[in-house]
């Protein structure tokens, strides 16, 4: 093979390797540009990651916000064992990010693992809410659906809450520093704005809306089911 040759084939190579669709991941990395916000810097998708972050911290903290009298007035539990299951279910919702973390770095990737378990926040939330319909079987059954309904609560809450912000920061490129961080700030802001709109709300529609002849807690709890399902639609 002559010198020609040699050059023509180290040509034909390299044209092939650069012209092909999968080329090697450390050598070429190829990023794709993401659809941008009213033509700003912001990717679109981190609206739809505040809007989510928002109608799930009102559902939490809404739900939340009536428990404690839910267990008091319509178990009729006594304020020991009322405040044990309600701070065993908050301890709960701060053990289980450990699960989701796990999920996410070895199994799933964050996309997925907040598909998923906000899939299973959103069962507990309508399971929670139908344990609340006072006509619906005995108090033993009552309190079994009320019971699973919290504990896949605390399993989605939990779970989703190492990924989701990580999983917005993700969006941003590299250059766009200035963006990510106030994307963080806003994203903190939909968090407390919906801690702090549902704990007004919620007790409302529990103590002014009357339902089955008594407080609803069904509506009290139905309201944050239906923020989580918007969520999830997001």
């Amino acid at each position: 093979m002559n010198a020609f040759q040699r050059n023509e084939s180290k040509e034909t190579l390299f044209t092939f390797i650069s012209a092909g669709d999968d080329p090697p991941k450390g050598d070429f990395p190829v990023r794709k540009k993401s659809l941008k916000l009213c033509g700003s810097n912001y990717p679109l998708s981190i609206a739809f990651i505040v809007v989510n972050e928002f109608c799930e911290r009102f559902s939490y903290y809404g739900m939340k916000a009536v428990l404690t009298l839910y267990f008091l007035s319509f178990f009729h539990w006594d304020e020991n064992l009322s405040t044990a299951v309600y701070h065993a279910f908050s301890a709960l919702c701060y053990f289980t990010p450990v699960i989701g973390a796990i999920m996410a770095d070895s199994w799933l990737g964050k996309y997925k693992t907040i598909i998923y378990l906000s899939i299973v926040y959103v069962v507990g939330h309508l399971i929670k809410s139908v344990g609340a319909i006072p006509s619906l079987g005995n108090q033993a059954v009552h309190v079994i659906l009320s019971m699973v309904g919290l504990f896949l609560i605390a399993l989605g809450t939990g779970g989703i809450k190492p990924c989701v912000s990580a999983f917005g920061g993700d969006q941003f490129e590299e250059e766009h520093t200035s963006e990510r961080s106030k994307f963080f700030s806003i994203f903190y802001l939909s968090i407390n704005a919906g801690s702090l709109i549902s704990t007004f709300v919620t007790p409302v529609l529990r103590g002014d809306v009357k339902c089955f002849g008594e407080d609803c807690y069904a509506l009290a709890f139905g309201v944050p089911a239906a923020l989580m399902v918007l969520a999830l639609g997001e």
